[in-house]
């Protein structure tokens, strides 16, 4: 295998729907077991326990795991729900914030944005410091607006407020899209030279269908990702977007309305890889391909063929990154991913 010299504008000219000279490895996210049992040196519990000397160190062996493996851009992102619930609501482990209007109305919205500030300002610096040459980040602000919600009201509870007060309904996701306006604002403007690409995580959809009804997505939801996808693309980026389930309900809404440029996650038992290629690269870039479920319990040749049959598929379309339909979990055997990547890796010569 040739030494591997990362260039971001491959993963720019994917994520702008533009074919890459070098077919881009793209990943939602990776395990950290899996990265330091591949890089050989531990590094997750320096970022998260360490001073900032430590991020900085951290980030540079996450950076080194990245070209290691073939990567022009690593996943970053720090997640808003760390200000609301730490996630726990969105799971089902912690009961709603919010069961009304006066709730909404007299709750500390103010404080959520610098609270985020304060924490991860470091984090993303350090990112900025660590980077080496030709290679950026992938994300910013992470969840999204459906999670973020989410971690407000859970998706049962959620439901009620939808019946009983429509009202405050629809102020908690006007409430929460200033929230998210907020954080990406201040992103934008002190962090954003580190990142190809932006990029929000929402799962909108299950196997068979949307979470949320389509209309109330388009009422609700997009509006607020235009905000978002505006503020990014003011600033010059191209604006990724994730998330998992049957949502071809609303794709054309995210592309036509939410202005999104590139879409990642795809699970066969959903549609194939070809049928996102189809329906949507005439418009957007469409990462992924490889289904997780085989990545998980396939063998190494059944991924290597699949992954080749994937990259030969994709010469006939424009944007286009390969890599795992989610995330590298830590439940995947590290030597099937291995084979996904170095497959990727023949293919392109590096």
């Amino acid at each position: 295998m040739k030494s591997f010299q990362p260039d971001y504008r491959h993963i720019l000219d994917a994520a702008m729907n533009r074919k890459a000279r070098r077919v881009p490895l793209y990943e939602h996210g990776f395990a950290p077991g899996i990265m330091e049992g591949i890089l050989g040196k531990p590094f997750w519990q320096m970022l998260w326990e360490g001073d900032y000397a430590d991020k900085v160190e951290g980030y540079r062996r996450f950076c080194e795991f990245g070209a290691c493996c073939g990567y022009d851009a690593i996943p970053v992102e720090f997640g808003a729900t760390y200000v609301v619930q730490g996630g726990l609501a969105l799971c089902g482990r912690s009961p709603a914030l919010f069961h009304g209007m006066d709730d909404i109305q007299h709750f500390h919205w103010d404080e959520l944005a610098p609270r985020f500030t304060a924490v991860f300002e470091d984090h993303y610096r350090a990112l900025a410091e660590a980077l080496p040459p030709g290679m950026k980040a992938i994300g910013g602000i992470g969840n999204g607006i459906f999670e973020t919600t989410q971690d407000f009201v859970p998706l049962m509870d959620l439901s009620f407020l939808m019946v009983d007060e429509p009202e405050a309904y629809a102020l908690l996701w006007r409430k929460v899209g200033d929230l998210f306006a907020d954080l990406w604002t201040w992103f934008l403007e002190r962090h954003a030279g580190a990142f190809v690409v932006c990029r929000m995580g929402d799962d909108l959809g299950y196997k068979s269908a949307t979470m949320l009804s389509p209309a109330d997505i388009r009422r609700h939801i997009i509006p607020q990702y235009m905000r978002i996808v505006d503020l990014v693309h003011a600033k010059g980026k191209p604006f990724l977007f994730h998330s998992c389930g049957r949502i071809f309900d609303i794709m054309d809404d995210m592309i036509g309305q939410a202005r999104i440029d590139a879409k990642h996650s795809n699970e066969a038992v959903i549609a194939p890889f070809r049928e996102w290629l189809d329906r949507y690269n005439d418009r957007i870039g469409i990462f992924g391909g490889i289904d997780m479920d085989l990545l998980c319990q396939g063998d190494e040749n059944a991924i290597r063929e699949k992954t080749l049959e994937t990259l030969r598929l994709a010469e006939n379309y424009r944007g286009f990154a390969i890599g795992c339909g989610n995330s590298i979990a830590e439940y995947m055997p590290a030597h099937h991913y291995l084979a996904m990547v170095e497959t990727v890796r023949e293919y392109r010569g590096a």
